[in-house]
C-alpha cells in the first residue's frame, strides 16, 4: 500500500506483498500520514479539476484507508469513487470515512492486487489516480498500459511517482554528524534499487514518466509538483509522522549505517531523550509530490 509505511518514502497504498504486514494495526498511522498531506492533495486535486471535465468514474488505484478517496469525491461531487487496495482492512477504514464524509452513496470499493483486479471494474474510468503504487510493480510500462486499457476514451490517467525527499529536521542538529537525512536518502536510494530489482517480473525503466505514458499509447497533458511546507515549531500530527518516518528509516536501513548514525536515529526516537523529536522545537515538514498527467485519446 502507500505511503510511504516503508521508510521515509511514506507510502500508504495497496500493492505490496500483504502477507507480512498488520494492515488494521498500521491503518491509523497511514490514515494519519495521509491526512498531514492533505493540503499538499488538495491543490493537486484543484489543479486536476480546472483540466478535467466532470468524471463519471473515479479509480483511487492503491488507496489505503481511503484520505485522498475521499478527496477525490469531494473534489468531483458528481463522479462514482472507487477505492482499490489489496487490504480489506484499509478498505473498510475507507468506507467507514465516506460515510462520515458524506459521500457513501457514490463511494465503492475494489479489494485486489493491482493491477489485475482493475479487470473487475464494472465501467472504464474517467480519471485513474494511482500514488506511488507503479513503483511498486515489478513491470511498471506494463502496469501503465493496464491503467491505460481501463480508461474510457479521452479519459485521465494522473500518477504520483517522483518527488523530493521530506525534511524535518536542519542540517546541525546538535547529536551526531551534520547531515544525517542526506546520508540516509542517499541509503534509502540503495534500499529502493534493491527492493524493486527483488520484484516479480522487475523489469528496469528510465523513470521518465510522460515517455512512459506515451509507450502504452496515452498522451501526456502535463506535470506540477505540490509542495508541503510545515514550519516549525510544527504541529502534534506533524511530529507524531516525523517519529513514524524515522522509525522506520531506523528499522528498515539501519543494519546499512554506520554506528554514529544508528545511534543519532536510536536518540531521535526516544521519547524519553529531549534531543529526540518527541521533544525537538526544530521539527518541521517540507517535501513535494510530482503529479503527471496524460490521456486516452478518443
Amino acid at each position: 500500500m502507500a505511503n510511504d509505511h516503508h521508510t521515509h518514502h511514506q507510502h500508504a497504498h495497496g500493492h505490496h506483498d500483504h502477507t507480512d504486514i498488520d494492515w488494521a494495526e498500521m491503518a491509523p498511522m497511514l490514515e494519519d500520514q495521509a491526512e498531514l498531506y492533505t493540503p499538499l492533495y488538495e491543490h493537486a486535486m484543484a489543479w486536476l479539476a480546472k483540466r478535467q471535465t466532470e468524471p463519471g468514474l473515479v479509480v483511487d488505484a492503491g488507496s489505503g484507508p481511503g484520505v485522498v478517496s475521499c478527496l477525490l469525491a469531494d473534489t468531483f461531487p458528481g463522479a462514482r469513487v472507487v477505492a482499490v487496495d489489496g487490504s480489506e482492512p484499509l478498505l473498510e477504514r475507507a468506507r467507514e470515512r465516506a460515510g462520515r464524509l458524506g459521500v457513501a452513496d457514490r463511494f465503492g470499493t475494489l479489494a485486489g492486487e493491482l493491477p489485475g483486479v482493475l479487470d473487475d471494474l464494472d465501467y472504464p474510468a474517467d480519471l485513474l489516480w494511482a500514488s506511488w503504487s507503479v513503483h511498486h510493480l515489478g513491470d511498471q510500462k506494463a502496469a501503465l498500459a493496464a491503467f491505460a486499457a481501463r480508461l474510457a476514451p479521452g479519459g485521465t490517467l494522473a500518477l504520483l511517482e517522483g518527488s523530493l525527499p521530506t525534511r524535518y529536521l536542519p542540517r546541525d542538529i546538535g547529536i551526531g554528524r551534520p547531515g544525517l537525512q542526506a546520508r540516509l536518502d542517499a541509503v534509502h536510494e540503495e534500499w529502493f534499487t534493491e527492493m524493486r530489482a527483488a520484484l516479480p517480473g522487475s523489469v528496469d525503466e528510465i523513470e521518465d514518466w510522460a515517455a512512459l505514458m506515451t509507450s502504452v499509447g496515452l498522451k501526456p497533458t502535463g506535470t506540477r509538483s505540490f509542495l508541503l511546507d510545515l514550519p516549525a515549531p510544527t504541529t502534534d500530527r506533524a511530529r507524531r509522522c516525523a517519529v513514524t518516518a524515522f522509525t522506520r528509516m531506523r528499522d528498515v536501513l539501519g543494519e546499512r549505517l554506520d554506528a554514529d548514525d544508528r545511534a543519532t536515529l536510536d536518540r531521535l526516537v526516544d521519547p524519553d531523550d529531549k534531543a529526540s523529536l518527541h521533544h525537538r522545537p526544530d521539527v518541521f515538514v517540507l517535501t513535494a509530490r510530482t503529479v503527471h498527467t496524460a490521456v486516452r485519446p478518443v
